[in-house]
């Protein structure tokens, strides 16, 4: 059988990346199987997998027949994502073993546990569905914004500030890292409020026009 090898580590946990190889490859000779990829994944956050798509776009080639992992959260980012990256194997009609949880989607018992996960997954995002529901019709309630915030809107202040210092919208754009449509925006709700905008020379007005 050829298999994939995944071994994800933390930025702050890199030394025991060396442990977690060696362990998959032994377990792979004991089952006599053979590694033709080995993907080594490192970074913080539970979002961050970079590398892990390459075991899965080998697995839709059918370059592998099995993906082995050190331990189920090395793989998933959450249980929703787990077990949808385990169907999607399943459906390829490629295994997963993970070593630490003896789970072994080539068997019977690890495929039943798969479908524990599954109902596990759909109550967490039924859970969290409620709960977004729930905090919306709070704010409205309560006659709050609710949703993400506008990104540039966090940076009114300093945008009225800079262009009052003589820099451009393209300038003030880049240093906040923010689209220079979004600038322009800004200072025009500001112009049409009727307060009165900075300036620094007498070719302002014609500059605020052209930038």
């Amino acid at each position: 059988m050829r298999v994939g090898i995944y071994a994800r580590v933390s930025t702050q946990d890199q030394q025991t990346l060396p442990l977690q190889i060696d362990a998959l490859r032994k377990y792979a000779r004991t089952r006599k199987w053979k590694v033709v990829l080995e993907i080594e994944d490192i970074g913080s956050g539970v979002s961050q997998r970079k590398k892990r798509e390459q075991l899965m776009r080998a697995a839709r080639r059918r370059d592998i027949d099995c993906v082995l992992v050190w331990k189920l959260d090395r793989w998933g980012r959450s249980l929703h994502d787990l077990v949808s990256t385990l169907k999607e194997l399943t459906d390829l009609e490629v295994g997963f073993v993970s070593l630490t949880e003896a789970v072994d989607l080539n068997t019977a018992l690890g495929r039943a546990m798969a479908g524990v996960l599954s109902v596990f997954a759909e109550f967490e995002l039924e859970m969290l569905s409620e709960r977004v529901k729930a905090g919306i019709a709070q704010a409205r309630k309560e006659g709050r914004n609710h949703g993400r915030p506008r990104t540039a809107a966090l940076h009114e202040a300093k945008i009225h500030r800079l262009f009052a210092q003589g820099k451009s919208k393209a300038e003030i754009a880049r240093m906040l890292g923010i689209g220079r449509t979004s600038v322009i925006r800004i200072l025009a709700l500001q112009s049409n409020a009727g307060v009165a905008v900075p300036n620094n020379s007498p070719k302002r007005s014609k500059q605020f026009a052209k930038k």
